[in-house]
């Protein structure tokens, strides 16, 4: 019994958010839980889904803790170490919200691949009217998906969005009942399971380097692709299949 439920299937892993008595707030354990299980998807990639308990993904940070962090604590990064491990692992990232995820809640959803939610989902970054700011991701992150000016709105005025102005923007690309949430979060690790793992790291890494790498870092990884046996299985029974018609 941890902060952080954990389910490990063969080509994927679900990491359930477990504190639903405080709305899965971020602490100390859960960061901690995070690292181990990022250790774990770096030795062994897979897929993963990550979700929260109770209706919410994340109500942010914990509070109790953080009002006793100091400056020391700040050059830490303390969540934003964690963040950017979650999402620098090899294969994809899912988050799969419902309920709130504010503060550090979202930075750790912003920090996902893909983002799917429930009509119920609330997201934003109220940091400024504890006295901090959103320093685990937000104020880069968010700018990335949704654009500067959008990003510089909702984390300046500390803004909570609901789920159809999400879908609007990018920030999430479907939403689901409550109960089809996670069933919709698999049908996605699922498309993603079908496609050949080499290729599916190779493209996260191309999507997540930064502009000046491109197309030098395209031409590097697809060259690697074209030499591998996979490569040449898929595309050899892609030609079957089509002769067969």
């Amino acid at each position: 019994m941890g902060p952080l439920r954990i389910e490990r299937l063969p080509d994927r892993v679900v990491a359930t958010l477990d504190r639903p008595h405080k709305r899965n707030a971020i602490d100390q354990a859960t960061v901690d839980a995070l690292h181990d299980l990022c250790a774990e998807l770096e030795r062994e990639p897979r897929t993963l889904i990550l979700t929260g308990a109770g209706g919410d993904f994340a109500a942010g940070a914990d509070i109790a803790q953080l009002r006793d962090r100091r400056a020391a604590d700040a050059l830490r990064g303390i969540n934003a170490s964690a963040f950017g491990r979650v999402g620098a692992l090899p294969m994809p990232v899912i988050a799969a919200i419902d309920g709130y995820a504010l503060g550090g809640g979202a930075e750790l959803a912003y920090a996902a691949d893909i983002r799917i939610g429930t009509g119920a989902m609330r997201i934003g970054n109220p940091e400024p009217r504890l006295g901090i700011l959103a320093a685990a991701g937000a104020t880069w992150r968010l700018r990335e998906i949704v654009g500067d000016g959008r990003a510089s709105e909702m984390v300046l005025t500390g803004r909570i969005i609901e789920a159809d102005e999400a879908l609007a923007i990018g920030l999430v690309s479907s939403l689901h009942p409550a109960e089809e949430l996670l069933p919709a979060a698999h049908a996605i690790a699922d498309r993603i399971a079908a496609n050949d793992a080499l290729a599916t790291r190779h493209t996260k890494r191309a999507l997540r380097a930064p502009r000046e790498r491109h197309p030098e870092i395209d031409g590097e990884l697809q060259a690697e692709l074209f030499e591998s046996p996979e490569k040449h299985r898929r595309m050899t029974a892609f030609l079957e299949r089509s002769a067969a018609r």
